[in-house]
């Protein structure tokens, strides 16, 4: 999930599994307003919102006038259940999975306060474009969903022996929160085999940096793990970063490993710490006007920097990755990251209902378009299932320890560029 601080902009269709406090960000302010549109009104809003906003001119090949006709010009409503319904309906007609509705409750339920504290099972799942499926983006590390091995591309199949076919997001959720201290049971697919967990829900919080020193055969490097992209990552960056300096590490290796992305301030915050010039991140509207994002000179190290990767690192992983890599500012190691590259608009609607609205793609500095791809690592370490829920969930003694191959090759690559550097040196 990528969202700007400013604009409410995220970027996929992706939801974190717990409560919402939506007062941070402002947005439930209109909703809770006096006025309340009537039925025909709110359908007629949405409609207006998609026309003006919508990334793609054609609405996807829709007849977007003919939509308005069908279902504001010659519809009456009685109540706001029967325009729920209609929007639904019209927004389906997109065949676009990002761009959504969310009534009253499910806005409310909607996570975009990143402030570090969850109440759920701790996973962001999206919506596959293509199958329709719910997958799993990632698990939260340390969560009752992580604990009990979900991971990254799991497909849902069913909740609590309900299938999730023809299911959005919106009503995953609806469906797996619940109190802490509950149970929901969850039928996974992976790699054709289907498994059950049975996960008791739980208050959550979220420290969304880790970091170490770390002595290996490249010598002494700070280690900084990245979870998420919350609302204070940055300032917790910026402390361990700060902290290593201080330490005298010759490099460092950032994980962004079943990183499923957050706040993209944050991200371009971060991206900022590492990279003194160039540019971040490109977005680009449906009339081709681009929005750039720029490093500041103020980047905190140029020591060398590797960034771990899977396929669970998506939205602003992917933005802070692409940026490093494209740069030349980081060796990327790991397997190929999950492929988010569209940004939504997400806005308050008149009777405290929302709505998600895919208004950008994202592109990284060397204008590469990553959505459904994902990001390609400079050196492929592949993991099977078996070892990564091994590593992340059985022996987790071994992550990011020479016994960890992605992190291995990571120590590798980097004595590779504290040579270069130092030959690089000796010879000026």
């Amino acid at each position: 999930m990528v969202i700007t601080k400013n604009r409410l902009v995220l970027g996929a269709t992706v939801v974190t599994l717990s409560t919402i406090a939506v007062t941070s960000l402002g947005i439930h302010s209109r909703g809770q307003a006096l006025f309340k549109a009537s039925p025909k009104e709110l359908v007629d809003e949405v409609w207006q919102i998609v026309q003006r906003q919508y990334v793609d001119g054609t609405f996807n090949q829709v007849d977007w006038q003919a939509v308005r006709n069908e279902y504001v010009k010659n519809k009456s409503y009685s109540n706001q259940e029967e325009a729920y319904k209609s929007i639904r309906e019209m927004l389906k007609k997109l065949d676009d999975p990002y761009t959504r509705f969310m009534d009253p409750k499910e806005f409310q339920n909607m996570q975009v306060d990143t402030s570090g504290e969850l109440t759920g099972i701790g996973i962001t799942i999206s919506q596959d474009e293509k199958t329709k499926q719910l997958v799993v983006i990632a698990p939260i590390e340390d969560t009752p969903a992580f604990k009990a091995g979900v991971l990254a591309k799991d497909v849902i199949l069913k909740i609590d022996n309900k299938s999730t076919k023809g299911m959005d997001t919106n009503q995953a959720v609806s469906l797996i929160r619940g109190e802490a201290g509950t149970q929901v049971t969850l039928t996974i697919q992976r790699n054709g085999q289907t498994k059950e967990f049975n996960i008791k829900r739980a208050r959550i919080e979220i420290h969304p940096v880790k970091y170490s020193q770390k002595q290996t055969p490249a010598g002494n490097l700070g280690y900084i793990r990245l979870n998420q992209f919350s609302a204070n990552a940055g300032k917790e960056m910026q402390a361990a970063i700060r902290d290593l300096e201080s330490k005298k590490v010759s490099g460092y290796i950032l994980d962004l490993r079943g990183n499923p992305g957050g706040l993209l301030f944050s991200s371009i915050e971060i991206a900022r710490m590492w990279l003194n010039k160039g540019t971040i991140v490109s977005t680009i509207d449906r009339g081709g006007e681009r929005e750039r994002e720029v490093a500041n000179g103020r980047a905190l190290t140029n020591k060398p920097l590797v960034v771990l990767v899977d396929k669970g690192s998506a939205s602003a992983s992917e933005i802070l990755s692409g940026a490093l890599q494209d740069n030349k500012r980081a060796v990327l190691v790991g397997t190929q990251t999950f492929g988010k590259g569209l940004v939504q608009s997400v806005r308050p609607l008149e009777d405290g209902s929302g709505l998600a609205v895919t208004i950008a793609k994202y592109h990284t500095p060397s204008d590469r378009d990553i959505n459904k791809h994902g990001i390609d690592p400079d050196v492929k370490v592949d993991l099977t299932d078996a070892q990564r829920q091994d590593l992340w969930l059985n022996e987790r003694d071994k992550l990011a320890t020479l016994k960890d191959p992605q992190f291995a090759k990571a120590v590798e690559v980097m004595g590779k560029q504290l040579a270069a550097k130092g030959t690089a040196t000796a010879e000026k």
